[in-house]
């Protein structure tokens, strides 16, 4: 019975083993195919770029041409052979400089009036292509472009055609015609397949001549009737032609492999959006295989020795048992111990809550200190509306029978001054009140106007001036509303006591808006610090302020804050030029995007 036993056991890992094999097989080939598909991605995007930049640098020569006085004599004179064959020479000359197949040029009915080719057998002089799409575009919409194969050479190109407004009613269609066959031998040396397929499917271009005008899937009648008026593909029997691909493809994004002419191949494909085109490239997928094959039987492997392992572990089990019993006196001090770190723990996160509290008041007190060092600007601009007040009441008591209009005015002003001193009294509370601490999208713009409001009473006092630079709108950061009032408001008051001995003192803010961040600058002409106070501007209880001015807290203060915010501050500043005060924060979105990944 224990052989017995033994033999399932040795089955059922056997079994197991075979799973893992197989599901690490497939994994395996899926990343692969998936490897194999990003790099003929790669190769699709260049592809497709080389095939732009050689059809981009013969976009000019219609424009080049149309200046030539050479082809406006042809078309306004057709009769005139003089200026006919000029213009075939000079035709015959771009072609030859700028390496173009053909250029020809076509009069408004679509008739060749002279042609770079005029010498040669296939001479395009006289022909009819107004049947040719590229004609028809270029005299509807200016410009046409089209691939095709020449209905007089027998050889394919692509055309480009332009109309040429020559003025009193002269018009003309110059054609350049450009050959793409070498693409298809530097393709034939590469490692994959590579081919273009027009707007029907149809592939003109390849480097695998199997594929050459063969569609990529069945056509149907509305392309084939198309194909046949344009004579895009003129000789060529589409009727005995079959399609590469029994059915398309969910997405030009499938990466499933298909069967194409007896191979197994990963074909991945790029939309040429201007050209309506399709780039295709195909590779084997039998390393693909391979790497599967391997990669399963590497797992099977393994994960057959480590269930023997396993088994043999659990034959040793028995002498283990009997060691437990030695070791249950470890197991209670361990437990013993783990209480103590238990215990330990939570006096630590008792200390670092209390810590928390001790500089929330901290941060609290110096929000107060602030508001004390602006108390008497705050007193003098609520007293100031107070007597306004007093003095208007009693000049509308006065003359409230006498002059109702003057009453109603006077009562009006004293509405004013009492919504000025409201608004004054709601900065205050607002600037006053504790800070949840929890961080939400905040208006940069809104902070630095409420901070400016809050301070600018201080201003006045010391005769300073207070500016802001803020052009147009600011994108939400992570914070606090409060406790970036508050660094803004600390940054503000440091400003205006450095301009205090200025009779030309002046504070600047300035907001700036870059892809990742927001930054607010505080700038002022005072008396600026050297490069000892920069070093330790930062510390706590750092002051360079007579003694009862300040805690010397708000920089270190600020700087916590502002680095809960995940942003920084940074000073320049240097003696007798003013201090700059820099507030980086990121913008929220960034913020979020880093969160999520």
């Amino acid at each position: 019975m224990i052989r017995t036993g033994h033999i399932r056991t040795f089955l059922f890992m056997l079994c197991f083993a075979l799973l893992v094999a197989g599901m690490g097989g497939m994994v395996a080939y899926r990343v692969e195919i998936l490897r194999l598909a990003e790099t003929l991605d790669q190769s699709l995007t260049l592809t497709r770029r080389s095939i732009e930049t050689e059809i981009d640098r013969f976009r000019y020569l219609p424009e080049v041409a149309e200046q030539d006085v050479r082809i406006s004599r042809a078309v306004t004179a057709p009769q005139d052979a003089g200026a006919v064959a000029a213009a075939n020479r000079y035709l015959e000359t771009i072609a030859a400089v700028s390496g173009a197949n053909q250029l020809y040029l076509l009069d408004q009915s679509g008739i060749a009036i002279a042609a770079s080719n005029w010498n040669t057998p296939d001479s395009f002089v006289g022909i009819d292509y107004s049947f040719r799409p590229y004609f028809r575009d270029a005299m509807d919409a200016g410009a046409g472009r089209f691939y095709g194969i020449g209905v007089t050479t027998g050889r394919p190109g692509y055309f480009l055609s332009s109309r040429l407004d020559l003025g009193g009613g002269d018009l003309a269609v110059l054609v350049v015609k450009i050959d793409l066959t070498p693409l298809q031998a530097t393709w034939r040396l590469a490692a994959v397949d590579t081919a273009i397929a027009d707007a029907d499917g149809i592939i003109f271009l390849s480097g695998q001549p199997d594929w050459l005008y063969r569609p990529l899937f069945a056509l149907g009648a509305q392309a084939r009737d198309h194909i046949a008026v344009t004579r895009r593909y003129e000789g060529v029997n589409f009727d005995t032609a079959y399609a590469l691909l029994a059915a398309a493809p969910s997405s030009l994004a499938d990466v499933q492999p298909v069967d194409l002419s007896g191979r197994s191949l990963l074909l991945r494909r790029l939309a040429m959006e201007q050209e309506d085109w399709q780039v295709i490239q195909a590779s084997p997928v039998a390393t693909a295989r391979l790497t599967a094959l391997a990669t399963a039987a590497i797992l099977g492997l393994t994960t057959l020795a480590a269930a023997l392992l396993v088994q043999t572990l659990l034959q040793r089990r028995r002498m283990i048992r009997m060691r437990l019993q030695q070791s249950r006196l470890l197991e209670q001090q361990v437990e013993r111990r783990t209480r103590e770190l238990a215990a330990e723990i939570e006096t630590r996160i008792a200390a670092e809550q209390e810590l928390n509290r001790a500089q929330d008041a901290l941060i609290h007190s110096e929000k107060m200190a602030a508001l004390g060092r602006m108390s008497a600007a705050i007193v003098h601009e609520i007293s100031q509306p107070l007597a306004a007040m007093e003095a208007t009441l009693a000049a509308a008591a006065i003359g409230g029978t006498r002059d109702a209009g003057g009453t109603a005015k006077r009562i009006e002003t004293t509405r004013g001054h009492i919504r000025r001193m409201l608004r004054t009294i709601k900065h205050l509370k607002s600037f006053s009140r504790k800070d949840t601490g929890t961080l939400t999208p905040v208006n940069m713009d809104r902070v630095i106007d409420n901070a400016i409001e809050l301070v600018r009473h201080r201003a006045d006092d010391i005769g300073a001036r207070l500016t802001c630079d803020c052009p147009g709108d600011a994108p939400p950061v992570m914070g606090g509303m409060v406790r970036l009032e508050q660094v803004l408001v600390n940054l503000l008051l440091n400003a205006l006591d450095a301009v205090v001995a200025n009779a030309a003192g002046q504070v600047v803010v300035t907001r700036r808006v870059t892809p990742e961040a927001v930054i607010v600058t505080v700038k002022d002409n005072g008396v600026g610090l050297d490069a000892e106070a920069i070093a330790k501007i930062g510390e706590p209880f750092f002051s360079r302020k007579q003694e009862g001015e300040g805690l010397g807290l708000g920089v270190a203060i600020s700087q916590s804050i502002v680095q809960d915010f995940h942003g920084t501050l940074h000073y320049d500043a240097a003696p007798g030029e003013g201090t700059c005060a820099t507030v980086t924060l990121p913008r929220a979105e960034q913020r979020n995007r880093k969160t999520a990944a």
